[in-house]
């Protein structure tokens, strides 16, 4: 099993790289899947510019193409988002917004991190894999900028392993059962 560890702010100064890590390398340490970490900021994608829907598959731009070979090549995904203005970011959901069929009858979790934990965001991303045929994990780790972080470090604690460990365990059982509904 492949699971993609999705990075979703391409802001300066962003926190989302640091989040990432910390996934993956705690990720790493299980033996059931292999991950990797996936920066939208690499596909450097506009807004929404094909000219076809993404239900139909029929791509034209390369950026295009290449976000969905990368996107369809796992079975799930772990997101790890920020809270802007009680959402996730724009570029986030930007980049899920230009595939269909990649992300359908696959699994994913989420990591938030924000003033308050990022709560709404991942909310907001439940709604949007709902809509997607993506079978969310309820467990999901909420990162407070106030509480998590010192020094613009992340600091984690025990509380914060656990739930990423249950995340992960989530994420492995509804993927091995979804991974025989899609196709690569």
């Amino acid at each position: 099993m492949k699971i993609a560890i999705v990075i979703g702010s391409t802001r300066p100064n962003r926190k989302g790289e640091e989040v990432a890590q910390w996934v993956f390398q705690h990720a790493k340490k299980r033996s059931e899947a292999e991950f990797e970490i996936v920066d939208i900021k690499e596909f450097s994608l506009p807004l929404l510019d094909e000219p076809e829907l993404p239900a139909t598959g029929k791509y034209s731009k390369q950026h295009t193409k290449d976000w969905s070979a990368k996107i369809n090549s796992f079975d799930a995904y772990i997101f790890v988002t920020p809270e802007y203005n009680h959402s996730t970011s724009g570029a986030l959901k930007n980049a899920i917004d230009f595939l269909y069929n990649e992300w359908v009858n696959k699994s994913a979790g989420f990591v938030g991190y924000g003033a308050e934990g990022a709560s709404r965001a991942i909310e907001h991303l439940r709604q949007i894999m709902a809509t997607l045929q993506v079978a969310d994990v309820r467990a999901q780790v909420s990162l407070s900028l106030q509480k998590d972080f010192e020094n613009n470090k992340i600091k984690t604690s025990n509380h914060h392993e656990k739930s990423l460990n249950q995340l992960i365990d989530q994420l492995i059982a509804w993927g091995s059962a979804l991974k025989t509904l899609h196709t690569k």
